[in-house]
């Protein structure tokens, strides 16, 4: 009867992790199809039953702008680096949805999906993943607003000073991703333990929002805070994307260089919590 069962081949054999360290990317690449299953799923689920569906799309950004222009322009008469007020703002605004999108909707995965985790196997990474392509859709279509409002304002007799520095554009996407990822990673292993950190979340990305230039350039900042402001990963890509776009502001190399680099050390870092959580989150959550 043992030499009976040592000969039997299995097709799929579940084991633990060993290490921390063991991804099994091999794996997320194998579930690939239902990768695009969960995106589409993402994609109608959350405008199913809403009334204007997919137009939010293309609302959010506008009033957002809106918003923004008449407070911080109008009102606070912050500096925009001579680009017109709502151009300058839906630059920043669309650049940070994204990256926000990302790190909320991540920071949730365990909790959010646990019923599913705790039924079926599947790579668990596939679950972030999904998040994040599915919010690359909605980037794309307030891409899209951002680039009509550009074309508006060329022809108003603005100088659009598009240059080279907008083929960094799928290194600044690439960017915000891994970092909005690595960061939703560590809060939601985190979270199975502290809940409180769901709710800090939500409140801290409004606070963390006025510590990047999304409403203002970083050259206004003093010079003795500027320096504070470009430790923040997110500073040195909205700039890279707003210059690069409109040519107004500057690039800072320094500042781009420090966020590809933290975005992947806290990507590394999330993934290690990610794996070593997502084993026993199950009896925690």
């Amino acid at each position: 009867m043992e030499k009976n069962k040592q000969d039997q081949e299995w097709d799929l054999e579940i084991k633990p992790h060993d290490t921390v360290f063991n991804l099994h990317l091999q794996d997320v690449w194998n579930y690939r199809d239902l990768l695009w299953l969960l995106v589409r799923r993402d994609f109608v689920s959350f405008y199913k039953q809403t009334v204007l569906g997919p137009l939010w799309f293309f609302i959010q950004p506008i009033f957002t702008t809106l918003i923004y222009t008449f407070v911080f322009s109008n009102l606070a008469k912050l500096s925009t680096n001579s680009t017109p007020p709502a151009l300058f703002y839906m630059s920043g605004t669309v650049a940070w949805a994204y990256f926000q999108d990302c790190l909320t909707k991540t920071s949730t995965v365990f909790r959010d999906n646990s019923n599913i985790f705790g039924k079926v196997y599947f790579p668990r990474l596939i679950m972030p993943l999904s998040i994040i392509f599915s919010n690359l859709v909605k980037f794309g279509v307030q891409l899209l607003v951002f680039v009509l409002l550009l074309i508006y304002y060329y022809f108003k007799g603005f100088n659009v000073g598009l240059n080279s520095y907008i083929l960094l554009f799928p290194v600044v996407v690439m960017v915000m991703a891994v970092l909005g990822l690595g960061l939703g990673l560590i809060v939601t292993g985190l979270t199975t333990k502290y809940r409180d950190l769901a709710f800090l979340i939500t409140f801290g990305m409004q606070l963390f929002m006025y510590a990047t230039p999304v409403v203002y350039p970083l050259s206004s900042v003093p010079a003795k805070y500027q320096t504070i402001i470009a430790l923040n990963p997110m500073s040195g890509l909205i700039e890279t994307f707003r210059y690069g776009f409109t040519g107004t502001g500057h690039f800072y190399s320094g500042a781009f260089t420090y966020s590809i680099i933290a975005s992947v050390v806290i990507f590394i870092i999330g993934l290690v919590v990610f794996n070593k959580v997502e084993k026993s989150f199950v009896d925690t959550i």
